[in-house]
């Protein structure tokens, strides 16, 4: 991913932003009254606008400046999807799976999985918290020394003598962070009362790997 600064967009003003994921679907409408649908995207995209939580006017303004609008992508925290576990869990390193191993190969990315029963949707994770990933192999928690996750793409790596065996399966926990830049290049800033001024709208877009 390139023109991306590893910084996360202030906690304050996310927390109280809105937005979720958005698909892209054709429909084609026939005349007898059916239509044929069809997924555009095999990914989601996710949509956020963080002007409702627009506190101090002047660190948003800097933040958009020093990513020069639409150009350099950053991090941000999804106040409702930020977790490997359920709402209302703690993270646990049996959350998702993310391989099988096969006793040769050592990097798996991370992944979380939508859904069970009809079609699971199992979601890229490219922007994992430092620090913050936990890692099972045949349901035996790993070592931190065991593993790498490198930060920047989601990927976690097996050191040497621990790679996983044949049929183990590898399950991860993690927070994580959606990459995303500004979707404009124009903030606007209503300063028609000085004391109570506003960013009426931050139109924020999902970044893909």
């Amino acid at each position: 991913m390139t023109a991306f600064h590893d910084i996360l967009f202030p906690l304050d003003i996310s927390m109280r932003s809105s937005g979720g994921p958005e698909r892209r679907t054709e429909i084609v409408s026939f005349g007898s009254g059916r239509e044929q649908r069809n997924a555009r995207w095999a990914q989601s995209r996710r949509r956020y606008d963080a002007g409702n939580g627009v506190k101090t006017l002047q660190a948003v303004v800097a933040f958009f400046e020093e990513r020069r609008g639409r150009l350099h992508g950053f991090r941000w925290r999804d106040r409702l999807d930020h977790a490997s576990a359920a709402p209302g869990h703690a993270v646990a390193p049996l959350d998702q799976g993310i391989g099988i191993g096969d006793g040769v190969t050592a990097s798996f990315p991370l992944v979380k999985t939508y859904g069970s029963g009809f079609a699971p949707y199992a979601r890229p994770i490219a922007k994992p918290v430092a620090g913050s990933v936990r890692v099972t192999v045949g349901g035996v928690e790993a070592d931190a020394a065991a593993f790498g996750c490198d930060t920047a793409t989601g990927v976690v790596t097996f050191a040497g003598g621990h790679i996983p065996g044949a049929g183990q399966a590898v399950t991860a926990g993690f927070s994580f962070d959606v990459p995303v830049r500004f979707d404009t290049d124009y903030l606007e800033v209503d300063l028609s009362a000085f004391a109570a001024g506003a960013i009426p709208k931050i139109p924020l877009v999902e970044i893909r790997p």
